[in-house]
Order: C-alpha cells, then structure tokens, then sequence
C-alpha cells in the first residue's frame, strides 16, 4: 500500500483505520455461544439450576408460622417438600399446596419459596385458595 504524505488519507489508510485491526483496550467478545468469562450459555444456565437446585427458601410469613406453631421439619420432611416443588414445577404449577404428613405448604413455584405453613389442626376447613395445583407426598 502506497502512503500519501500530502497531509490527506487515502482511501486505503481510511479502510485500514476503521475497518482494520486497530489498538484497543482488549475486550474479549463472545464467539461460538460463548460468554466472555469463556462459559457457553448452556454451562452458565447449568450452573445457575445446579445452584437452584435444593434452595427452597421460606418467606418470613412463613417462618413466623412455623414459630408459632411449633413446626419443626425432618430433614425428610424437607427433602420431600422440595421434591414436591420440583413435581409442580414440572406440571406447570405457579402457586402449590404441598402436603407433607400431616403438614400443608403454600408454595410460589417460581420464586422456590414457601409462602406459609400450616398443620393439620389447622386444616379442618380443608379450604386453600389461590392456589393452581397440589402434590400430596
């Protein structure tokens, strides 16, 4: 390429400064369905599931019940709670009634979160609204 030393660009210096490889600050951009950390999108939507999975939070309502009423869950108990969110997730459901023994959980599928709780004394109108689905364990 022939460099102009008359004070004006060629055509050829003007390609080569906009469209060439200039001096930057080095930013890695995304290539191949990858993101810049060098994770695809399928390993970070892996990660961020695996780190979902078994999170089930309670909600202060719901920590105040179970105070209350002297609630207290088995590790069993648990285990089966968050697998019955995980069956109303599969099913679609948003707002769950989780029965667990003689316990019934409110649950928000989406946000993994249980709303309130309640035992079986407490139960005896056996009337749950707002709720778009059940699993009984």
């Amino acid at each position: 390429m022939e460099i102009q030393n008359n004070g004006k660009f060629s055509i050829e210096q003007l390609t080569d400064q906009y469209l060439g490889s200039p001096r930057r600050t080095q930013v890695r951009k995304a290539t191949d369905g990858q993101a810049a950390n060098g994770l695809s999108f399928q390993d970070v939507l892996q990660l961020k599931t695996q780190a979902d999975t078994g999170n089930l939070k309670f909600s202060k309502h719901a920590m105040g019940r179970l105070a209350d009423r002297n609630i207290e869950l088995s590790d069993s108990q648990l285990e089966r709670l968050e697998s019955g969110t995980r069956k109303a997730e599969q099913k679609g459901i948003r707002d769950s009634l989780v029965i667990v023994d003689s316990l019934a959980f409110i649950v928000n599928v989406p946000n993994q979160t249980v709303v309130t709780a309640m035992d079986s004394t407490e139960t005896n109108e056996n009337i749950f609204t707002n709720i778009n689905g059940a699993v009984i364990m």
